[in-house]
């Protein structure tokens, strides 16, 4: 049984990768949906998933790739709902662009304030982090409370706009409505995918997708220099 089963021949994780990408691209064909980086973000999350019902659900801000590069370029601070988010975005592709990932999930300052408020610790994290790190980039994936407070903060005026937010809470209890909260928000930019669906690695390999695009200029501009 095994010697019918056809194995394609790759060697290192990296042709691992090209290949996937190749195939995606053979079986999603132009005309796409999506055009340059957003299909590079995209095709990525196909990657990351092995679902293409992605391409329907995906929802990006008219903002939203220019200014999340941006902040990237400029070496940001980014901040994840998640332990298992701010794993998934390896510090090989951050500390060249000069950012730094931060979870504070497990601070002690979150876990008391969720304790004292009743919330959940997404949602104090949020707020610690608002106030303290003041991150450029927001990567939520898995809390809808997180998620809904960051909306709400903006809306009321009390928190800086940041230069992203990729929000793709996952579940059943409010992590729909809380991505169409987000898309209600005109002015902020955001990548989110509507419905159910999400979860902390399609949030973070967003923003491994727009770090490969900074980090192909950075290399661009080096073989030219």
């Amino acid at each position: 049984m095994a010697d019918k089963v056809k194995l394609l021949a790759v060697a290192k994780p990296r042709d691992i990768e090209t290949k996937s990408f190749e195939i995606i691209d053979s079986e999603v064909p132009e005309p796409r949906k999506f055009q340059g980086i957003e299909w590079q973000i995209v095709r990525r999350m196909i990657h990351t998933t092995a679902d293409f019902e992605f391409i329907d659900l995906v929802r990006f801000h008219p903002e939203a790739v220019a200014s999340g590069l941006n902040a990237l370029r400029k070496g940001c601070t980014i901040v994840t709902d998640t332990e298992m988010a701010r794993c998934g975005i390896p510090v090989r592709r951050m500390n060249p662009l000069g950012c730094e990932v931060r979870c504070l999930i497990n601070d002690p300052e979150v876990i008391a304030s969720a304790k004292q408020n009743s919330t959940t610790r997404a949602h104090a994290a949020l707020e610690l982090a608002a106030n303290k790190l003041k991150p450029a980039i927001h990567v939520i994936g898995n809390a809808p409370t997180a998620l809904i407070r960051l909306v709400r903060l903006i809306e009321a005026g009390k928190m800086d706009i940041p230069a992203l937010v990729v929000g793709m809470p996952v579940g059943f209890v409010n992590a729909a409505e809380s991505k169409a909260l987000l898309m209600d928000c005109d002015s902020l930019p955001y990548i989110t995918i509507s419905g159910r669906k999400g979860g902390s690695a399609l949030a973070a390999c967003v923003i491994n997708a727009l770090a490969e695009v900074v980090l192909s200029e950075k290399k661009l501009s080096s073989d030219c220099s």
